[in-house]
């Protein structure tokens, strides 16, 4: 006999998450907080939020003729969504951006569908595949572990660069990733689509020969000296086309011949980037090692509570990353503008959850106004200041 909206709930578990609050059980407790409330978009405060039974009816939603499962959510809407907020958080269209793509696992711990073993990370697990472009979640699509990390990216990116195409049309785009995705189908289209990338390459024997030469000379520099060495080289590589996989074609590679702690470190990646762009050097530290934010985006997810996958269906859990995403997003508008210019600019979410938005403070209600008193100890007022002033210009 009680109607939430649709609207009220999902901004209940949004700002939920980005609270700290992980479980919908949390919401028997804050549905009836009044700041929450207003954070909700309720208007009448004396009447309670939605509790954890709607809102986990909510979230189980298929659609169906099921009178508990009515509600249910279009993953298209969603995705085209979170590239929509990227591109509106630009006030000017970017000479070049740079899209990196990765896979992570999410434990299981139940009978969950679509539940596998991933010899790699050694546990039933999923594995969602991610999209960033710096800090903007671009794409969290859920897949399960018995694939390869690459399985489903080009579909995912093919949507991601029309739409943004549609928009900036002459925007550079390069595609960043580890050995994981250097797949011939992801560079051949690349390769036809106007778009650049920039994957780790898995080493092997012959390429260990190619580069036999680099890898004394580094090894000579070590024993010199005692210190890590590097020698940095190119050349162009194919590997053989066969019924299981290869090139069809032959691209540029370039290899960091590296001698550590007495032992061998080569590494290579293969580019579309030629030597005018990017001389090899630079292409493999300043490029492609500023992949490094992207696993940092990545490890953010699960504190937003992206690992907690433990509905029985893939769509509903689908769900719950979705919602983690929209937290990320909020996290990184929070960054962009409320947080430009102080010392947390560049914090996780667990720093600011700690030190902005989980804070004490005393909470009147009154007939016209809810009174909000902060202690006068609180240690980060200044910065308090500082980012709802932001926020307000």
């Amino acid at each position: 006999m009680v109607e939430h909206s649709i609207l009220e709930m999902v901004s209940q578990r949004v700002y939920g998450l980005a609270l700290g609050y992980e479980d919908i059980n949390d919401h028997e407790y804050l549905r009836k907080d009044p700041v929450f409330g207003i954070l909700a978009g309720r208007t009448e405060l004396e009447e309670p939020l939605a509790g954890k039974s709607t809102l986990n009816r909510m979230e189980l939603g298929t659609g169906t003729r099921d009178r508990y499962k009515k509600i249910t959510f279009w993953k298209d809407g969603i995705d085209e969504l979170m590239v929509k907020v990227f591109l509106e958080s630009h006030q000017s269209v970017p000479a070049e951006i740079t899209l990196d793509v990765d896979a992570t696992d999410l434990p299981l711990h139940g009978k969950q569908e679509g539940r596998f073993f991933h010899g790699y990370y050694d546990s039933y697990c999923y594995l969602p595949l991610y999209i960033f472009c710096g800090e903007h979640i671009l794409c969290a699509r859920l897949r399960e572990a018995n694939r390869d990390a690459s399985a489903g990216c080009l579909p995912e990116i093919q949507r991601i660069v029309a739409q943004i195409r549609t928009a900036w049309p002459e925007v550079k785009i390069i595609l960043r990733g580890d050995s994981g995705f250097c797949r011939n189908e992801l560079m051949s289209w690349c390769e036809g689509n106007g778009v650049d990338f920039l994957f780790g390459l898995a080493r092997n024997q012959r390429l260990r020969k190619i580069i036999g030469q680099q890898m004394r000379e580094a090894t000579e520099q070590w024993n010199q000296t005692g210190k890590p060495a590097r020698v940095f080289t190119e050349f162009e590589y194919g590997a053989k086309k066969t019924k299981k996989g290869g090139w069809d074609r032959k691209r540029r590679v370039v290899a960091k011949a590296e001698h550590i702690d007495g032992k061998e470190n080569p590494r290579f990646v293969v580019t579309s980037l030629t030597d005018e762009e990017w001389k090899a050097r630079a292409l493999y530290e300043d490029l492609y090692c500023e992949r490094g934010n992207m696993e940092n985006r990545i490890k953010e997810q699960f504190s937003l509570f992206a690992d907690r996958v433990s509905t029985e269906t893939m769509r509903a859990n689908q769900m719950r990353l979705y919602l983690s995403a929209t937290v990320c997003i909020l996290v990184s508008g929070l960054r962009r503008i409320g947080l430009k210019g102080t010392e947390l600019a560049q914090a996780q979410v667990s720093t600011i959850r700690t030190k902005l938005l989980k804070i004490g403070a005393q909470i009147r209600v009154t007939v016209r106004k809810v009174w909000v008193s902060m202690a006068s100890s609180y240690p980060w007022q200044s910065l308090y200041q500082q980012v709802y002033a932001n926020l307000r210009c």
